[in-house]
């Protein structure tokens, strides 16, 4: 039998069994800095599961209301997701949380609800979310961390998120939840931090306790970080660039004052110049973002994709 991370035998257009996108990223050592979906705001609704391939789609809503979501949050700019407790005591009748996340750079922000019917989402307005206006909801303060545990989805997922899930469940109970697909299933395990839109990959039980833990104590780390969700990828990858030079660990710190772009990946390289304020300084990251070879990214592909590779060509202090 070929080793888990390998390429497995194509069957029908599909993986074989044994292959793991999650063993084959880490095999080749890509990186994960610059790796996060761009996203802007979230919306989180509770729902114990179970979860299908589409997690919205599958999930058991009444008749029609996967779909009415799926396009009221889309319309908005907004991403929807599920979320549920580790432990999963939670019944399909029971009234659900709902948190609304602002993840834009540096006015973050969470609002939470517990709805009675998920109808109620319908009446939210979205456009105000993403805009980082108040929907009138309860202010939440405290951070949520959020593992994709979304198996039906990607084996990497399952297999590599429930052990962290169950891990911070079991430190921080009360800030924990599994979610629905994040994105980047070869990076998993994977977290979600909110309000800050920060994705973290690559996480063990013991490295995720740590981070959340770093989190709440006011500290970002930086060795698992994929990026913040409000950035582009290129501009991610200078941003995390820009904090190990300056051993910046706090959350927020540092504010994007431009950026600009040039080129394509796959014609010779999208270049990227982000420029970044901290303390009375200003500082300018150059990034080339090239395509790497087509490679398989996910448990479930049926075709080889190409991925984005970020080489930093330089941080420079223009003050």
């Amino acid at each position: 039998m070929p080793p888990a991370g390998a390429r497995g035998t194509a069957r029908g257009g599909t993986l074989s069994d044994d292959f793991r996108c999650s063993v084959a990223s880490a095999a080749r050592s890509e990186g994960v800095a610059g790796s996060a979906s761009t996203v802007p705001a979230f919306l989180l609704l509770e729902h114990p599961g179970p979860w299908g391939v589409d997690a919205l789609r599958d999930a058991r809503f009444p008749d029609g209301l996967a779909e009415g979501l799926r396009a009221h949050a889309h319309a908005a700019g907004v991403r929807m997701l599920l979320i549920r407790r580790p432990a999963r005591t939670a019944t399909a009748d029971a009234p659900r949380r709902l948190f609304a996340v602002h993840a834009r750079a540096p006015y973050s922000w969470t609002e939470t609800a517990i709805l009675d019917d998920p109808r109620a989402v319908l009446d939210l307005d979205l456009p105000a979310l993403r805009a980082g206006r108040s929907l009138g909801l309860a202010a939440h303060d405290e951070p949520l961390f959020a593992v994709c545990t979304h198996g039906r989805h990607d084996a990497c997922c399952a297999e590599q998120g429930r052990p962290v899930a169950a891990a911070l469940a079991q430190a921080l109970p009360d800030h924990t939840w599994e979610v629905s697909h994040l994105g980047g299933d070869r990076f998993a395990a994977n977290m979600l931090v909110a309000p800050d839109g920060l994705y973290y990959g690559r996480l063990t039980p013991e490295s995720a306790v740590a981070i959340a833990r770093a989190r709440l104590a006011g500290e970002v780390e930086l060795d698992h970080l994929r990026g913040r969700t409000c950035y582009p990828m290129p501009v991610q990858a200078a941003e995390i660039a820009l904090r190990r030079r300056l051993e910046l660990s706090t959350p927020d710190g540092l504010r994007l004052v431009s950026r600009s772009q040039s080129g394509a990946p796959g014609d010779g390289g999208l270049l990227t110049e982000a420029s970044f304020a901290h303390e009375g300084h200003a500082y300018l990251i150059r990034v080339r973002s090239t395509h790497t070879p087509p490679v398989t990214l996910t448990c479930r592909a049926a075709r080889d994709q190409v991925a984005l590779h970020h080489e930093i060509l330089g941080i420079d202090d223009v003050t």
